[in-house]
C-alpha cells in the first residue's frame, strides 16, 4: 500500500440531478486513472429542489414550476440524455412521474456509509430514478433499494418511519449552501479546492493528482 497521505474528496450532489448521475460516473472513471493515489471519498447531501415537499409532487407540476412547462424541459432533457448515453448511462425522463424531496434518499446514503456502501446506495437510487422512473417518494421503493445494496430492509423501514438523521442531513446540505455551493455536482479536494460541474474524467484525475501531491509535500515538510 502506498505511504501517501490519502486525499479527502467530498462529493456534494443530489440523486435527482442528472449531471450528478453523469458526474458520479466520471469521478469513478477518474479514480481508475490514478490507481496509485489513495483517495477517501465522502458523498455529501445537497437539495437541488429544497422547495419540493416531503411527500413529493407530480413531475408535471415540478417541470412547470422549474422550467415554465413540460415542453420547455424537452430540449434540455435531450442534451442531458445524450451526455448520459456517452457515459454508458441511461436516462429516460419520460418515465419519471413523480418528483421527490430527496431527504430520505440522503438518509439512506448516510446510513449506507456506515457499512462502506454509500457509493452503491447512491448509484442504486440514481438508477431507479433516471433509468427506471422509480418513485423515490415511496418508502417501499427506498426500502427495496436499501436491501438491493445489502442493508437490512426491516431496519431501514423502521428508521425511515422516524426522523432519525433528518436534522443531520439537513444541516450538512445547509453547510454546503453556506459555503457557496449552488451548482452540483461539486467536487471538494482536501477540503480546500472545489471543482463544480460534471467535468471530464481526465480533468478530475489531474486535479486528484495535483492536490494529492500538494498535501503530501506539505505533510513531508
Amino acid at each position: 500500500m502506498s505511504d501517501l497521505k490519502p486525499l479527502r474528496l467530498d462529493i456534494v450532489s443530489d440523486v435527482v440531478c442528472p449531471w450528478c448521475y453523469i458526474g458520479k460516473h466520471r469521478i469513478e472513471d477518474a479514480l481508475k486513472l490514478v490507481p496509485d493515489v489513495p483517495v477517501e471519498v465522502h458523498w455529501r447531501p445537497f437539495f437541488l429542489n429544497n422547495w419540493v415537499p416531503r411527500e413529493g409532487i407530480s413531475r408535471e407540476e415540478y417541470l412547470t414550476a422549474k422550467f415554465g412547462s413540460v415542453e420547455a424541459y424537452k430540449g434540455i432533457a435531450g442534451r442531458v440524455v445524450a451526455a448520459a448515453n456517452e457515459e454508458g448511462l441511461t436516462y429516460h425522463p419520460e418515465l419519471v412521474k413523480r418528483q421527490p424531496n430527496t431527504i430520505d434518499c440522503h438518509r439512506l446514503i448516510h446510513w449506507a456509509e456506515a457499512r462502506g456502501k454509500a457509493a452503491e446506495m447512491k448509484q442504486r437510487l440514481m438508477e431507479l430514478y433516471f433509468r427506471d422512473g422509480g418513485d423515490l417518494t415511496d418508502s417501499n421503493v427506498l426500502v427495496q433499494a436499501a436491501g438491493d445494496v445489502g442493508l437490512d430492509a426491516d431496519d431501514v423501514r423502521k428508521r425511515l418511519a422516524t426522523d432519525e438523521d433528518v436534522a443531520l442531513v439537513s444541516a450538512q446540505a445547509q453547510e454546503a449552501a453556506e459555503k457557496g455551493i449552488s451548482g452540483v455536482p461539486t467536487f471538494v479536494f482536501a477540503q480546500k479546492y472545489a471543482v463544480s460541474g460534471a467535468q471530464p474524467a481526465e480533468q478530475l484525475a489531474r486535479a486528484i493528482r495535483q492536490v494529492s501531491a500538494e498535501i503530501n509535500a506539505e505533510a513531508a515538510e
